[in-house]
């Protein structure tokens, strides 16, 4: 199933104009505060009306505004998951639940067992809204939107109000709808850790227009797409699960180099992706030794993109695919780092975050 958006809109003195299409799996709209994420989804939605354009799924016309075409929310048969879990206060978490399947009437996809299990929220159901945390909210907002039987999830940068341990609590939840559901996903985010382990396409937005869009490994190791900042930067690397070490350390195969980073939650022979940012990884010209850091690889310099402060982004190709850099312009210069230049990417084991690896 396919969304296609291409809508034009005004908001003061906000000019909306993109144009994408979201194939199955996670399209993750990614850009900073203010480029129109939130816009676009409301407009899937059915919450804004654009001044011009047309969103179809599965080409059905949700909105066309040459033809008068405008679907009312209520008969798009979409799940929105918002920042805040919006739950009804009064009801028990069954009782959520249980709201959700009945708007899905004759629609229903899932099962209430399967939602119930796939987000382990069993021991839950009694409880209300009020005594359960962020996380827990987030995961029965979650159960509720898909038992209505929706053909696309919206999830308008549902982690956004979580700390970060809650974050890491329920992103696994999202990896498994992912994997496990067969309802594509439009998700907003700002956060290039939730882009890299989430989506499978990302579409980047900035002051309104869309800037960048295709395969999320493509988009976060190009140097050139920087939505939320140098400091963002970082590139998605897809590894095996080889062992697992007795000192706590997990053994990772990626193109024939060996990662080891803390203890990663998957079996053996799991394919895992993994963000690294640039800011962690150190260049050397020659392959060093007496280092505490446990990861090397080989590359070669494809791209060096000068910044307007004393910083460099340095694109590698690597066995384990693209690695970026951020130094300082005085070390690339000192180290003759041009395209074609022989080098190898140093990255500190504890540098990568368990929140930074996610199941493929």
């Amino acid at each position: 199933m396919t969304l296609e958006v291409d809508i034009g809109h005004t908001l003061g003195g906000f000019r909306l104009d993109v144009a994408f299409e979201a194939p199955p799996g996670v399209t993750v709209l990614f850009g900073r505060s203010g480029s129109g994420k939130t816009s676009v989804i409301n407009a899937v939605a059915g919450l804004l009306k654009p001044d011009r354009g047309r969103v179809a799924l599965d080409g059905a016309v949700l909105f066309d505004r040459g033809s008068g075409k405008w679907l009312p929310p209520h008969r798009r048969r979409l799940g929105y998951i918002f920042q805040e879990g919006r739950l009804f206060p009064h009801m028990t978490v069954k009782q959520n639940l249980s709201y959700g399947r009945w708007f899905a009437g004759n629609g229903a996809t899932e099962s209430m067992d399967h939602v119930i299990d796939m987000l382990g929220i069993g021991h839950l159901l009694a409880r209300r809204p009020g005594g359960l945390s962020g996380g827990e909210k987030q995961r029965v907002a979650i159960g509720r939107a898909l038992l209505a039987g929706p053909r696309l999830l919206l999830a308008d940068e549902p982690l956004a109000a979580l700390d970060e341990g809650r974050k890491g609590e329920i992103l696994p939840y999202f990896e498994r709808l992912r994997d496990e559901v067969s309802v594509p996903i439009l998700y907003v985010s700002h956060s290039a850790a939730e882009v890299a382990r989430l989506a499978t396409t990302v579409v980047v937005l900035q002051d309104g227009q869309v800037v960048r869009q295709g395969p999320a490994g493509e988009v976060l190791s190009d140097p050139e797409v920087m939505p939320t900042g140098v400091r963002g930067a970082g590139a998605l690397l897809v590894a095996k699960v080889a062992r697992h070490h007795e000192d706590g350390l997990t053994e990772l195969e990626a193109g024939g180099a060996s990662l080891f980073l803390p203890r990663v939650a998957q079996e053996v022979g799991r394919e895992v992706r993994m963000r690294v940012a640039a800011h962690e990884v150190i260049l050397s010209r020659e392959k060093p030794v007496g280092l505490s850091a446990l990861n090397l690889l080989p590359g070669t310099v494809s791209a060096i993109r000068a910044g307007e402060g004393p910083g460099t982004l340095v694109s590698l190709e690597t066995p384990a695919g693209t690695v970026l850099a951020r130094v300082t312009r005085r070390s690339a210069q000192a180290l003759e780092l041009a395209p074609g230049a022989d080098c190898y990417a140093v990255i500190k084991t504890v540098a990568v975050a368990p929140e930074d690896v996610g199941g493929l």
